[in-house]
Order: C-alpha cells, then structure tokens, then sequence
C-alpha cells in the first residue's frame, strides 16, 4: 500500500508523542480547592476520597506545600459551624468569621501564594442558599442579597484575598462588587466571576463538605443557570466583563465543555473551569471499583477542560497533578 500521508509516524515513540502534543497541563494551570473548620483535628469528607476539612494550622501548612509545588493559588471555602447561622448569614460579616482568620494566617505564612475567597452567603444561612429570602421565603431576594456580598467581599479582601469569586449568580452582582472595592481602596483586587454557574446535580458533595446540604433538596434553580442554556450561559459572561470581572469561570468543567469552548471563544479574558466534587468524586467511585484507571482518568478528564479553552482549572485532584508533574 502506496501511502503519501502516514498520521501513526508521529506516535511512534513517547518522545516523538511529547514533541507534537497540543495541549499541555501545568501546575501553574491549577487551583487547589480547600475546606476549613474550625476544629483543632481534620475530618477526612466521607464523599470525596481523600478531601478533608482542616484546621486552620493544617490549612496552613497545606498552602505552603502545594505553593512549592508549584501551584500558584488556593480557593478556601469554610465550614461554619451550624450553631452560628441563621435566615440572613449575619455571621458572614462576624468579626470572627473563620474565612477571615484563615485568609489572614495563609497570607502570613505564604504571601505570594495567590488566595481566593468565595462569595456568598450558602456557608452561613440556614436553609442553604445563596443569598437572603423573600418575606414570603419562596425566593432569594436578588438586591437584598447583593448588599450584603459587596461587604463581604470588601472584607475579604482586608483579610488577604488577592481575588474574589461570587459564585452566587445574583444579577448585578459583579458591578457592585467592583464598586465597594474601588471605593475601599481595594482597586488591586481582583474578581473572578463564576459567570456560568448551572443548576447541577454534581454539587452534592461539596455541600456534604461545607454543612451547606438541607434534608430536603434546595431548588437553586431561580438563579442558577439552566443545564440546557448555552446562549443564556454567554450573555451571563458578556454582562459580566461587561461589570468589571477580571477573570470568568465555567462550572460544573466536564459536563460542560462546550460551553467552555463557546466562553472561550467569546472573551478574550482568563478563562477558569470548575472542576466540582461530583465529578472528582465519580472518578474515585469507578476507580476505587476497578472500573478506571483512576490517574489515567483523573489526567484525561483535566486535559479534556485545558483542551476545551480553560486557562485555569478548580480542581481538588490539584496536589496529586502536581506531585504527578514534578516526578
């Protein structure tokens, strides 16, 4: 057979694969996801393999390792202790907020380590969701709501937070954020806006991990995109560079790569690509099962994300990859 073109002469071997590869996965492409309690011990997350919830010190410690790893930020999410929240998520502006402390003590320990806080308010109330409710408790109370993460987020940034992250989905939120930095003389601090956050059902254990999970479902289906949106998840991201975001974020990454290339395509800004518990989780189920190769998996499914047009990646398989990398 008389062939001119030939495309397995450039898999022949490991080394000539390495050459023609496209896509390429970098610690620096990675932030790592952490959960803090204000325990002195950690608590292993019983639905996420290998996640804990960890004290403050550990926290610590753990933002120091991963940054010599060569991951470059961490996203702390905190554990609230049930008996401190209430309908409003009052204890979201507490002076002893436990995010506060934990972004102060990992700025002092790892300055140039970058930190990214969460805002909204699902860790601190007691139904769960992301913001206030109506008077008649049937809907989040969008402007009411709004108010109270331009606090939040101001605080944020006075405790040690290089970049904010509202992953709330309230209308108008970006803008006033930026508005409240600004006017606080935080001008340098940046907002990363979860701009396609979709009503998933791959958040379940996430909120097994922050205590946000009520006995019965939460519809957050009023202000979390629609799973069958792609259109209405690039207005989403228009209206949010359009508010002063510095950075976008696509969540849930894998079930949603076509919209992280049509984002891609759309903005010229960094692009971030949540990688959630669901599918960390999915992946450890099939491997613990002898159904995957776990680290092949875990590897392809992160390339799947960079190769869709993510710049940065959410992901708790963050230390592993990058301990993986350095090897």
């Amino acid at each position: 057979m008389q062939l001119k073109t030939r495309m397995r002469r450039l898999r022949r071997s490991e080394g000539l694969r390495r050459m023609v590869r496209e896509t390429r996965l970098d610690a620096g492409d990675l932030v790592y996801p952490l959960f803090v309690h204000a325990g002195d011990g950690n608590e292993p997350v019983a639905s996420m393999p290998g996640v804990e919830r960890r004290s403050v010190k550990d926290l610590v410690r753990e933002c120091r390792e991963a940054f010599d790893l060569g991951i470059p930020a961490a996203a702390i999410f905190p554990v609230i202790d049930p008996a401190k929240k209430d309908a409003r998520g009052t204890h979201a502006l507490s002076s002893d907020n436990l995010l506060f402390r934990a972004l102060r003590e990992a700025k002092a320990a790892v300055p140039e380590l970058v930190l990214i806080a969460d805002v909204a308010l699902d860790p601190y109330t007691d139904h769960g969701h992301d913001g206030v409710l109506s008077k008649d408790g049937r809907d989040v109370d969008n402007d009411a709501t709004v108010e109270i993460l331009c606090d939040l987020a101001v605080r944020e940034a006075e405790a040690g937070a290089d970049i904010v992250a509202p992953s709330d989905m309230m209308d108008g939120r970006v803008g006033a954020i930026r508005a409240a930095l600004d006017t606080s003389n935080r001008t340098g601090t940046c907002i990363l806006a979860y701009a396609a956050k979709f009503a998933s059902a791959y958040y379940g254990p996430f909120r097994d991990a922050v205590g946000s999970a009520q006995a019965k479902p939460i519809s957050k289906a009023t202000y979390q995109l629609d799973p069958a949106n792609l259109r209405e998840a690039l207005r989403e991201v228009e209206l949010d560079e359009r508010e002063g975001a510095d950075m976008v974020m696509v969540k849930p990454a894998g079930p949603y790569l076509d919209v992280i290339r049509a984002v891609r395509e759309n903005t010229k800004l960094p692009l971030a690509a949540y990688q959630v518990s669901g599918e960390y989780a999915q992946i450890h189920a099939a491997a613990q099962a002898g159904w995957l190769d776990g680290e092949k998996a875990r590897d392809e499914s992160l390339l799947s994300i960079k190769r869709a047009g993510a710049d940065i990646i959410l992901t708790y398989f963050a230390r592993q990859v990058a301990e993986s990398l350095r090897r």
